[in-house]
């Protein structure tokens, strides 16, 4: 038995087939059908699972072995679904980086990673060739877009064309699909090993909580280097939907493929989901297909939510709370709980319920569990937690203990088992669904000759969910502007860790009795300030 509860579910991510099982299934059955449509590109079962053979060839020819790593450096695209597929059909490992990082951070993951191929897209290519020697492990790069390619680089269709179709290695189970970087809990990005059977139980809880099938074409929006946009293309060709891709988020984009592919189901973080129903507001649009919204990623407010629900009047919401190390999901809040009328809206404030595979806990120091109301770290067990983190195994270890993922999110179930987070256990800002942690923005700040002292925090933003607010004592006779701060960071940080708002302090910051500055204070009196339309500096 381990602590806190009884022993783990018997459902295990090793009792799953592998993510590549339904593509043959899916050519026989239904092989004219719908598959992935990227603009003009239309592509059929039958079409997909040639090219992903064809692809899985070219990777073998070119030395993969089961469990080698690829990477993926590219906006959304059908062939960026390709090359994971085919990734996973030579029984590879498929890495996507993210596309907004820093080109140190992308070099420092790239180099640890040790891909032995990697895909890029015209958008990435000129970083993709200056990282490149970050990795001597890489034996190809291969273009994804359109068009020529690079020097030393290979075109996708020739990479393809050049090849034989080859059979499925076939892993499954416990075998290992993908390694993800998190921006995990201690300042430093973490890849998480995330299995075959860990994705399958994801989508199990998807299609328990949704109940998706192949005429629910699903548009993909969320940049596929996050953990929920490949989820939810796995839970898809599960189901046997079409997937729909647009390289990047535009609302009038969303809106017309939506209209245009009879969308019914998509996935936003409340960032887009802000900027669409505002652009609502302004356009009328056809979306009478869509069916389903679920979003996550971020904090959302109360006001936001219902926003969304009048301007989509005809739209099931489903919140989904979770983390990359959960493959992702753990808790959903449903339709019922974002309806108006009597206690249709009682539940907004919190993460909802336990998917049906998943085990949530509040625990104490000990991992012992506490009575509803009382707030504890969020612990979670089942079939969808991370094998660990690559190359870590202390962090691994420190992690998965007793028995339990350690979320590092503070939070309290109700009396009927709701789950409400409060906090991060660490100092974790979320903003726009990025992942940002304040030692890594204070670390770029306290670069600055001005600064003396500083500390981050998040607080709200009604666009961001979250955004990165620096508190700063300057050195004396300094007075750096936000603006300067900013343009500082830039060269340091990607883009959006960058501080959006700034104070200035003539005193020290406060600190608690073993030395370490309070940020929960600091974050107390920014939301105050804000509360009083009062910035230290005037900067917001």
């Amino acid at each position: 038995m381990t602590a806190g509860g009884p022993a783990a579910l018997p459902l295990q991510a090793r009792s799953f087939p592998g993510l590549t099982t339904p593509l043959a299934r899916l050519a026989a059955r239904c092989g004219d059908g719908v598959a992935a449509i990227d603009g003009a590109r239309r592509l059929t079962w039958s079409q997909l699972l040639a090219r992903i053979e064809a692809l899985a060839g070219a990777l073998q020819a070119d030395g993969l072995v089961p469990g080698d790593h690829v990477a993926l450096l590219s906006r959304n695209s059908a062939r960026m679904m390709e090359a994971i597929y085919g990734t996973l059909w030579a029984g590879g490992v498929a890495c996507p980086l993210n596309t907004r990082l820093a080109e140190g951070d992308l070099r420092a993951q790239l180099a640890e990673a040790e891909p032995v191929i990697l895909f890029f897209d015209d958008a990435a290519a000129e970083t993709a060739l200056a990282i490149r020697d970050a990795a001597p492990s890489l034996r190809q790069l291969v273009h994804l877009s359109d068009g020529p390619h690079p020097a030393g680089t290979q075109g996708h269709d020739t990479y393809l064309a050049r090849s034989v179709r080859v059979p499925d290695v076939g892993r499954r189970g416990d075998d290992t699909a993908m390694l993800i970087y998190s921006g995990g809990t201690t300042g430093r990005s973490k890849g998480v090993m995330l299995s075959h059977g860990n994705f399958w139980a994801n989508a199990m809880n998807v299609q328990f909580a949704l109940r998706p099938d192949a005429t629910s074409t699903y548009l993909q929006v969320s940049p596929m280097f996050h953990v929920s946009a490949v989820a939810r293309m796995f839970a898809s060709v599960i189901n046997g939907a079409a997937q729909v891709f647009i390289p990047q988020f535009r609302p009038d984009l969303v809106l017309s493929e939506i209209a245009r592919n009879r969308v019914a189901v998509t996935t936003l973080v409340p960032t887009m989901l802000r900027t669409l129903v505002e652009h609502l507001r302004r356009q009328e649009s056809d979306i009478g297909s869509l069916r389903i919204i679920s979003y996550g990623a971020s904090p959302i407010d109360e006001t936001l939510v219902r926003r969304m629900v009048e301007a989509f009047p005809k739209v099931d919401f489903w919140q989904a709370y979770g983390m990359t190390e959960l493959s992702p999901t753990a808790t959903q809040l449903g339709p019922e709980w974002h309806r108006p009328g009597p206690g249709g809206m009682a539940r907004l404030r919190s993460a909802g319920l336990p998917a049906t595979l998943a085990e949530v806990m509040i625990g104490d120091p000990g991992d012992s569990p506490m009575p509803a109301g009382e707030t504890g770290e969020v612990l979670v067990r089942g079939p969808m937690v991370m094998k660990g983190y690559w190359k870590n195994p202390r962090l691994t270890a420190e992690a998965l203990r007793n028995g339990w993922m350690h979320t590092g999110d503070l939070g309290y179930r109700d009396a009927e088992g709701f789950l409400y987070i409060v906090d991060r256990k660490d100092d974790m800002i979320i903003s726009g669904g990025e992942n940002i942690h304040s030692l890594e923005v204070e670390n770029a700040i306290a670069a600055h000759p001005a600064v003396a002292q500083c500390a981050v925090v998040g607080v709200s933003d009604p666009h961001w969910g979250q955004r990165v607010h620096a508190v700063v004592v300057p050195r004396p006779g300094q007075a750096p502007s936000l603006e300067e701060l900013q343009a500082h960071c830039r060269t340091l940080i990607a883009g959006f860790k960058v501080p959006r708002s700034l104070e200035l302090r003539d005193d020290a910051l406060p600190l608690s009795g073993i030395n370490k500055v309070l940020k929960t204070e600091l974050r107390r009196q920014a939301e105050a300030r804000q509360a009083g339309a009062v910035d230290g500096t005037g900067a917001e």
